[in-house]
């Protein structure tokens, strides 16, 4: 019997069910598939076995992504690599041939999301960090690279700050050693300190701390 791509596929997933023809069809794929080599320049049935495997994933696909959110593209990815490796080591004389290739990529997939689930991506803080950084001095003018800026709005007046600098710090991050080594340097010991800020002070003006070199 010669089958078209699309009857053959057909047979497998159609009604009604033909099992020996089903057999047939899942037998003459994975004997084909197997017989060119992984990395050859004509992979035409190793990929028509995996065409041909991809409907029984469908459901399966679907309620991996709709439980675990793992991202489909992925899944795919790791399907088709399961395909591939099953149909190299099903037995093409195995009555359920075609379903020992489908649950080995459906596993696959299971296995894959349940292992990503809790991962989450983040940005590269180094990389941002270090592009932020990465800016031409004005003047020529060399800048440090470790160290902080400070910058006051608005500027102090001709005869100082106009009032004492307060720093606050965040239960959730803990810079006293930053902070007392900034107030070192800019020569302010006395008027630095770590304080709240009280509801009924008004607000003059605003302090921003950034990396040295970082873009204003």
């Amino acid at each position: 019997m010669r089958l078209s791509p699309k009857d053959a596929r057909e047979a497998l997933y159609g009604l009604p069910v033909d099992a020996a023809l089903r057999r047939a069809v899942w037998r003459q794929a994975a004997v084909e598939a197997q017989r060119e080599k992984p990395g050859s320049e004509d992979g035409t049935w190793r990929l028509f076995a995996v065409w041909l495997a991809i409907p029984g994933l469908y459901r399966n696909l679907h309620r991996v992504t709709r439980c675990l959110g793992a991202d489909r593209t992925d899944l795919e990815a790791e399907a088709v690599l399961a395909l591939l490796e099953a149909f190299e080591a099903v037995d093409p004389e195995s009555p359920d041939a075609g379903g020992r290739v489908v649950k080995d990529a459906v596993n696959r997939m299971w296995d894959y999301a349940t292992r990503t689930y809790l991962e989450v991506p983040v940005v590269d803080i180094a990389a941002v960090a270090a592009a932020r950084n990465d800016v031409a001095p004005p003047d020529g003018a060399l800048l440090p690279t470790e160290g902080w800026e400070l910058h006051i709005a608005p500027p102090p007046l001709s005869d100082g700050l106009a009032t004492t600098l307060r720093f606050t710090d965040s239960l959730s991050r803990k810079e006293g050693e930053r902070l007392g080594a900034l107030a070192q340097c800019a020569g302010l010991p006395q008027l630095v300190f770590r304080a709240r800020r009280h509801e009924e002070a008004a607000r003059i003006g605003k302090l921003v701390l950034r990396p040295a070199g970082a873009g204003r």
